[in-house]
């Protein structure tokens, strides 16, 4: 599926991703947050938090991610608006879900939660505009 031919309502399938120390440490470091409470268990405690936790720009990067694996290649993000909730940790599972808000010509708005078992930990509009017809192959040379 992607963003052609959805109309409001439209529910995106869930997405889970199983969150590792390593997987938070090696986001963080990607997306250049060198806060320590995203890489070092004894800060983050000292911090009030019993374990490192997801930082914004990588809840934002499996946001995107989820967003991007529905729409497609054919698709762009043009805005983002999200809030954060309750943490995530080493061990969690975030199970993204979504459902189409708006469905014009010429963009599709998604409302968009990512939830551990604590509760939501993003909740987000995202809206999507397709730049191209559904990839047929047709541009490559291919034939159906």
């Amino acid at each position: 599926m992607n963003a052609f031919g959805v109309s409001t309502g439209t529910e995106l399938p869930p997405l889970d991703i199983a969150l590792d120390r390593t997987m938070i440490v090696a986001a963080a470091i990607a997306s250049q947050d060198f806060e320590d409470v995203h890489h070092d268990p004894g800060k983050a405690r000292e911090r009030g938090t019993p374990d490192i936790f997801l930082s914004i720009n990588s809840t934002n990067g499996l946001l995107n991610r989820y967003v991007t694996d529905w729409a497609g290649p054919g698709s762009r993000i043009t805005a983002t608006s999200l809030r954060l909730g309750v943490p995530a940790f080493p061990g969690d599972t975030l199970r993204f879900t979504g459902t189409v808000g708006e469905a014009a010509p010429g963009e599709v708005t998604l409302s968009i939660t990512g939830s551990n078992a604590r509760g939501a930990h993003v909740t987000a509009t995202v809206t999507v505009a397709p730049t191209a017809e559904p990839d047929t192959g047709a541009r490559r040379g291919e034939t159906t």
